[in-house]
């Protein structure tokens, strides 16, 4: 068992004063079968009251309303999460596992994760790359997922911000680069391709010493779960070529990143915005003192600042922007 402490921090800054922001995020860790979040606060600067409510996917969704003028927006969400051990996976299932994978597809509700979505879609790039990595059914569904998961892998370079938040995912196939939302979303295609059902996880990756992770630590992650005939929802993580482990940390489930954004939101203004993000992920093998605050890292001090929320601002016409949103590493 182990436990995880997670802060992520999140500043938009302006460079002239909006004067509304409307906001959701996605970053309160799920309680599962194998994760259970112990402790869970979000704090927003300037201050606001935050609501929250369940989507249909089970996912903790938070949201706000800051009315007033701000020239920056800081949202921190601390978390802290008990991590069992979970089984571990086979290399390969029994061989008529295809064709109990289409009777379980025809009898359960899996469409929504079969079906193209807004980034996991076929397309001519996705075609020719599934010829490249002989992506067809054949051994068993888990083989080929195993295979899939390190192909990509091997395929594809890890290079930061080569990619957008909202880059297809041709981009990353045709240039074999990109971040760990790439590899989900064409992992994800791949596997729809052939009959899996595949959905997006939103979450982070506890890096220890000994971890030699190719994603970025300072930052979210994401990677997918499969659906498989007598596993159910299995983790995989093509960016680093592992099956989801005690390390990986989940916040959100949808078809892709669309779906679990950490943060979406609109401001109203006429203005320039610069997005910040910093994430810091601890472990213990002991359970933390939920009543202790947990300690922000001192390169944060100048960042975590707690603005007094100013009276309204007289009407006045002004445009509704989108917030930049981030990208998952």
């Amino acid at each position: 068992m182990n436990f995880f402490s997670i802060r992520h921090l999140t500043r938009y800054r302006y460079s002239e004063p909006i004067s509304e922001s409307i906001m959701e995020t996605r970053m309160h860790p799920r309680s599962d079968a194998y994760q259970h979040c112990l402790s869970f606060t979000l704090s927003v600067s300037p201050r606001c009251r935050v609501s929250t409510y369940r989507d249909h996917l089970g996912n903790n969704v938070h949201h706000f309303d800051i009315p007033g003028d701000h020239s920056q927006l800081i949202v921190i969400a601390e978390s802290v999460v008990e991590h069992q051990f979970s089984p571990e996976v086979p290399a390969s299932l029994a061989a008529d596992a295809w064709s109990e994978l289409d009777h379980v597809v025809q009898s359960g509700d899996y469409l929504e994760m079969l079906l193209p979505s807004t980034f996991a879609i076929e397309t001519p790039a996705l075609i020719e790359l599934a010829g490249q990595l002989e992506v067809r059914r054949r051994d068993d569904p888990l083989m080929l997922v195993h295979e899939i998961n390190q192909r990509l892998f091997e395929h594809f370079d890890y290079v930061p911000q080569h990619t957008r938040v909202d880059s297809p995912i041709d981009e990353a196939i045709t240039s074999r680069k990109g971040v760990c939302q790439d590899f989900a979303h064409t992992m994800i295609a791949l596997l729809r391709h052939v009959g899996i059902p595949a959905r997006y996880v939103s979450g982070y990756l506890y890096r220890g010493r000994e971890d030699h992770d190719r994603s970025t630590p300072d930052a979210s992650h994401a990677w997918l779960d499969a659906y498989l005939p007598h596993l159910g929802w299995v983790g995989f993580d093509p960016t680093n070529n592992l099956v989801v482990s005690r390390r990986h940390i989940r916040t959100a489930l949808g078809r892709d990143y669309a779906d679990v954004p950490p943060t979406r939101g609109i401001f109203r203004g006429a203005t320039e915005s610069e997005l910040y993000v910093a994430v810091h992920v601890n472990a213990s093998e002991t359970a933390p003192d939920l009543d202790r605050a947990v300690p922000a890292p001192e390169d944060w001090s100048v960042l975590v600042e707690r603005a007094q929320l100013p009276p309204p601002p007289p009407p006045a016409a002004a445009a509704l922007e989108q917030m930049q949103m981030q990208q998952q590493q």
